[in-house]
């Protein structure tokens, strides 16, 4: 297993669509391990493989309800519900966290590391990951989840500290 390097805001891999993962072998099973070492050593609660610079559908993670790390692979989202406002951050936007309001409850359906179709459905943190990491799987980040004048201050802000204009608060 290795850690790898997290991709960050600016890089191009994070705005593209990740492509259906057709087989699952070897190399996807060491890829789903990477990630999940990856994930814990960030420490974070989930990672799509377009972070780590893969563009296939791949994520796993761990919703800290003692059920340990899992695994998605061609994950859909079947179902959403209600609302919930909460602050989210994202290994690839490090050291941001902004309210961002999604559905409070996300079932998804995806094939683990067998190939056998597995669902995972959940409220508040787990549905929260796995709508974040889908996000991730199309192209999307969290920033593209704030109100148009947030987000427009958010890259701004994203904008001066890549240039090393910002001072600290």
């Amino acid at each position: 297993m290795a850690i790898l390097p997290i991709r960050t805001f600016g890089d191009p891999v994070l705005r593209t669509p990740a492509a259906p993962v057709e087989t699952i072998d070897d190399a996807v099973r060491k890829l789903v391990d990477d990630m999940i070492e990856t994930m814990y050593d960030a420490p974070g609660v989930g990672l799509a493989a377009p972070q780590i610079g893969v563009s296939r559908r791949v994520a796993v993670f761990d919703a800290q309800d003692g059920l340990g790390p899992r695994v998605m692979i061609n994950p859909e989202l079947v179902e959403t519900s209600g609302t919930w406002e909460f602050e989210e951050g994202c290994l690839s936007v490090p050291g941001h966290f902004w309210p961002i309001t999604r559905p409070g409850f996300a079932r998804v359906r995806a094939l683990d590391v067998t190939g056998a179709i597995v669902e995972y459905a959940g409220d508040e943190l787990l549905g929260r990951v796995l709508q974040h990491e889908l996000d991730h799987l199309d192209g999307v980040l969290l920033l593209d989840r704030l109100p148009r004048r947030e987000r427009k201050q958010a890259l701004a802000r994203l904008r001066d500290e890549a240039l090393g204009l910002t001072v600290d608060e």
